[in-house]
């Protein structure tokens, strides 16, 4: 839960001043937890895949900070719909290329997140994206998508991701580059059923989903690891940020059915239009997993795709 003006604290990120909760995670460590004072939180079922990742402290456009940022127990939902290429294409900077499964067809998606236990608390947000060719990738499209889809790791870039604190919104848009704002958001994700609804500027509907949840499969920490690539602009500068997702509890369907996605008034709605969805075709929901969110790096990138 959120949360009130009575329990937060104010803290400086690079100069912005930012409200957390007093006694949270973020109050009491400054992205340094105690792994082990972690582990006994409830909702936290294992720590192993986090000491396998120690932190490196760096300097960044939001100060000193630690990297990478720890998420402890998350959830999240991706519709994943193919979209015309020369829509994808004009959405893109020139540098970048649409990945594509046909010609003339790419991959957009949906994505919401619940952020239940993390180094910067509890909070949600929800993405609109394409997946990209590698930013040095070579002229083959057909390689590109095969080498995506066996090594479970997609390069992407994102044009909406609104979120629902202060911190992570900071955060995301000064440290990472993201397109990212405050909005109320509300994503609730459990082995029946996974919903999500982003509101607009005045609190109509931007973005609205649900769906059932696939038949989930456990898999022990460590087993199922994914990657993320994504590319964003840094004071003028291509960089690449790594996500990488350990998948505790999860289930996929194909052609799903049930999908009720409503699209409103608001940022997020305009950016998926401009896309020209086709259809979906996947529908992948993760009850349980963890996550490593690297600080962005510097990334060569060819003057144009």
């Amino acid at each position: 839960m959120a949360s009130t003006h009575q329990d937060a604290v104010e803290v400086d990120l690079g100069g912005r001043a930012v409200t957390v909760p007093k006694g949270g995670l973020f109050d009491r460590y400054r992205m340094d937890p105690d792994l082990d004072e972690v582990a006994r939180d409830p909702r936290v079922s294992s720590v192993d895949f986090f000491r396998r990742l120690p932190k490196t402290r760096v300097d960044s456009p939001i100060g000193p900070t630690l990297t990478p940022n720890f998420y402890y127990r998350m959830s999240s939902a991706r519709l994943t719909m193919l979209a015309r290429s020369r829509a994808i294409r004009a959405r893109l900077p020139r540098e970048l290329a649409p990945l594509e499964v046909v010609p003339g067809v790419g991959l957009a998606s949906v994505i919401f997140f619940r952020y239940e236990v993390c180094d910067i608390d509890f909070y949600t947000e929800a993405a609109v994206g394409v997946a990209v060719r590698p930013a040095r990738h070579g002229r083959l499209r057909a390689v590109d998508l095969a080498a995506a889809l066996k090594n479970d790791h997609l390069d992407s870039y994102v044009l909406s991701l609104p979120v629902n604190t202060d911190i992570a919104q900071v955060r995301g848009h000064d440290a990472y580059g993201f397109p990212k704002w405050v909005t109320e958001l509300d994503v609730d994700i459990d082995s029946r059923r996974a919903t999500g609804r982003v509101a607009g500027d005045a609190g109509e509907t931007d973005l609205a989903f649900s769906a059932p949840t696939p038949a989930q499969h456990r898999y022990p920490s460590g087993e199922r690891v994914s990657s993320l690539t994504s590319y964003t602009s840094l004071a003028g500068a291509w960089h690449s940020t790594l996500s990488q997702t350990n998948v505790l509890s999860a289930g996929s369907a194909t052609l799903p059915r049930g999908v009720d996605l409503q699209l409103g008034k608001g940022r997020m709605t305009d950016d998926l239009r401009s896309l020209e969805p086709i259809r979906t075709i996947r529908l992948d929901v993760i009850t349980e997993g963890q996550l490593a969110l690297h600080l962005p790096v510097p990334y060569s990138v060819p003057e144009a795709a």
